[in-house]
């Protein structure tokens, strides 16, 4: 919404920020509207505004400590902290802060922890003001106020729902508390769960602009929050409507793209696609300073002088890399011996056998081209701790240099781009309902789903070419015929799901492929947990094997009973007992 919409109601907001947000020192402890005066903001335009306001924050940039600290791609959290990347650049550029999350050092008062906590009570926080606002209005329709009540507490229900993954145990303040320093002693999904529906009830199917959310992405978000709490038989029954019935807010049919690329591109016609269930959007070169563009990315190119020419951050692991290796006979993944024998893109001596070809649109490897950047050179990983792979799924064609990439950025031009930040695609959707299924459903309806998404790999259109042009408004290598690298993926056979045990592995390994490198893994890792210690397996076993290829892993471990969640801001803490006891209480082994 902010990137699509902001140009048009910005001296609205400029004003509202002042008004709103500028006296506010934390997210918890501070009356809500003390300074918010109803005269200007009790009327449609006002109201419409603050909740284009709780929109600008699903990218993690503004409010009080958004930015590079809280990215709504969650890069750090949810994909480095699980083993799709390193943190990259140099060990000591970001050495107190960042790679303390990725190696679960941190304090209880680390930056990216604290910040990432307050833009989302931010987010909860300005949908709190849209619904208190609501009623003051008299120039709103009642279809308008029912749309207005839904979006808002959909995104509350969205931002509550990221402050459940990342700190598990939080406070639920709503529009009707007063008080909002409440404990976090409950709780919240019930909370989650009420503020999505409601979504689902109010919000039309149709919207007039892409980036709202609608009934249906509602539903979609309902059902992932119940496959987290293992509510098997309800997430079902919510796919089971969606999958078939379930549209974007332009009226079109979700549905996976041909190309995956198109997933990934700035490109105007490839944002917002059939396959995006819910994106924040961007916009570069806007009279917005690059604020608009997705800010908290802005580290996550390779190094010198490629895309962005800055800085080195987010390099996939090798891990990742060697996850991607297919069995020569069948195509499938390698599950538990992937890590087994030569390297993918070793340094000397490498894997020479097949690949997923999903491999070279999640990363950038030595003599593979890059979109149309050639092959990437030795002098985009800054470090050598980094390994060999660069970050790709966030970055532009040279074509779209200056045009989907910020030329007024602050400190880093091109550092920005107008790419959205997919929040969730169709193929996440699909996944999870194959879990489900698997679950309390048919197993060959399982089967289907995986397959959908693993026939899109097979599609030959997308794959990488060598001795070929890029073409950015099609995502595409104009020849396609030298395949850039060994590539096979084929769609499991019929009956293989019949053993459960075998369906559930190869669905949790087709999430790592499908969604490397999107912030999705580390949460993943976590609903599949369940006190079993998988978690601190799966990552404790990265540590052991990446250690060796990237040395700023030295002295990482995951510690199960405590790492499956982050920290409660130490500094959140301090603030809930600044009148007596502190009512908010630290997750255990913190």
């Amino acid at each position: 919404m902010k990137k699509i919409q902001m140009k048009l109601i910005m001296p609205i907001v400029l004003l509202l920020v002042c008004l709103v947000y500028a006296c506010r020192k934390d997210m918890l402890n501070r009356p809500i509207l003390q300074s918010l005066s109803p005269n200007i903001v009790a009327n449609k335009t006002g109201v419409e505004s603050l909740l284009i306001g709780t929109y600008s924050l699903l990218d993690g940039v503004g409010g009080n400590g958004g930015g590079i600290n809280a990215a709504g791609s969650n890069w750090l959290f949810g994909s480095v902290a699980a083993g799709d990347a390193y943190k990259g650049s140099e060990p000591s550029d970001g050495g107190n802060d960042a790679l303390p999350v990725g190696n679960f050092t941190y304090s209880t008062s680390n930056p990216y922890i604290r910040d990432k906590y307050k833009l989302l009570f931010n987010g909860v926080s300005r949908a709190n003001d849209v619904l208190r606002t609501l009623p003051l209005a008299k120039d709103i329709s009642a279809d308008d106020v029912k749309r207005i009540t839904g979006e808002a507490r959909f995104l509350r229900g969205y931002y509550y729902f990221e402050l459940k993954k990342l700190y598990n145990m939080v406070p639920y303040v709503d529009e009707t508390q007063a008080d909002a320093n409440q404990p976090n002693d409950k709780d919240i999904w019930p909370n989650i769960e009420a503020d999505l529906q409601a979504g689902i009830d109010n919000i039309p199917a149709l919207q007039t602009q892409k980036g709202r959310a609608n009934k249906w992405i509602a539903m979609a978000y309902l059902a992932k929050a119940k496959m987290f709490q293992h509510k098997f038989a309800e997430a079902k029954a919510l796919y089971d409507n969606l999958i078939p019935n379930g549209t974007k807010p332009s009226g079109d049919h979700f549905a996976l793209n041909d190309n995956m690329q198109k997933n990934f591109s700035p490109q105007a016609g490839q944002k917002n696609s059939v396959e995006s269930v819910f994106a924040a959007q961007s916009s570069v070169n806007d009279n917005s300073g690059g604020n608009n563009g997705n800010t908290g990315d802005e580290l996550n190119f390779p190094y010198n002088s490629g895309p962005g020419a800055c800085c080195g951050w987010f390099n996939p692991s090798q891990s990742l890399g060697n996850s991607f290796k297919t069995d020569a006979v069948t195509g499938l993944p390698l599950f538990t011996t992937f890590n087994t024998g030569k390297k993918v893109s070793g340094k000397t001596d490498p894997y020479t056998g097949t690949l997923d070809p999903r491999i070279d649109i999640t990363m950038g490897r030595p003599n593979i081209p890059y979109l149309d950047w050639g092959n990437p050179p030795a002098s985009w990983i800054r470090d050598p701790t980094d390994g060999v792979f660069n970050p790709r799924k966030n970055v532009y064609s040279s074509a779209e240099k200056g045009t989907n990439s910020s030329t007024e950025n602050y400190w880093a031009a091109n550092e920005v781009t107008s790419n959205n930040i997919n929040l969730m695609r169709w193929s996440d959707v699909l996944l999870m309902a194959a879990e489900a299924e698997v679950e309390v459903g048919s197993v060959d309806k399982a089967l289907t789903y995986v397959n959908m998404v693993r026939n899109r790999a097979a599609n030959q259109s997308w794959w990488v070419y060598k001795g070929s042009a890029y073409d950015p408004s099609k995502s595409e290598y104009t020849v396609k015929t030298d395949a850039a690298d060994n590539y096979l993926v084929k769609p499991y056979p019929a009956g293989a799901f019949a053993d459960k045990n075998y369906a559930r592995m190869a669905i949790h390994f087709e999430r790592k492929l499908e969604l490397a490198m999107e912030g999705q893994r580390f949460f993943d890792l976590q609903r599949w947990d369940q006190g079993t210690g998988s978690m601190a397996d799966e990552i404790n076993a990265f540590f052991a094997y990446d250690v060796n290829v990237n040395s700023q892993l030295n002295g990482a471990h995951f510690t199960k009973g405590k790492n499956e969640y982050y920290a409660i801001p130490q500094s959140e803490i301090d603030l809930s007992g600044s009148t007596g006891a502190s009512k908010l209480k630290q997750n255990p082994g913190y």
